[in-house]
């Protein structure tokens, strides 16, 4: 299975197990837009606000266009900030993209409590609760 891994930045150390993992099962893993380049955000920011946009508006076409090859996406939501399960604006709009295109949706963790509960639940992720083996 070709699966898209996404999550916050933050989470970005948490990807070489996980994606080691994966590997050793057979699957193919596609890591985030900016996994090797974490910084780039941070660097449009400092080139300016339309910088910064323009930044945005192609890292969400770019998703779209890696999760329409994908057979499924990987969302890793640990807790961040005190937030449990934490998932960002850009990951949820990556989990629409994958919704829309019929794309199997995994969560590494519960869906996080909150205003974007029911959308998330709406997308019908399957959680692992941290069980790799149940990505198939």
């Amino acid at each position: 299975m070709k699966i898209f891994v996404i999550c916050s930045k933050a989470f970005y150390k948490d990807i070489p197990p996980i994606k080691e993992k994966l590997e050793a099962m057979g699957h193919v893993v596609e890591l985030p837009n900016s996994y090797y380049e974490p910084d780039a955000e941070k660097n449009s920011w400092n080139l300016g606000e339309k910088a910064h946009s323009e930044f945005k508006a192609k890292m969400f076409r770019m998703s779209e266009e890696r999760i329409a090859g994908m057979d499924a996406v990987l969302t890793l939501n640990f807790d961040k900030n005190g937030k449990k399960n934490y998932i960002g604006g850009a990951t949820f709009i990556e989990l629409y993209e994958a919704f829309m295109k019929n794309k199997k949706i995994y969560l590494y963790n519960d869906i996080p409590e909150g205003m974007l509960y029911d959308e998330i639940s709406g997308f019908s992720p399957i959680i692992i609760n941290g069980d790799l083996s149940l990505i198939k």
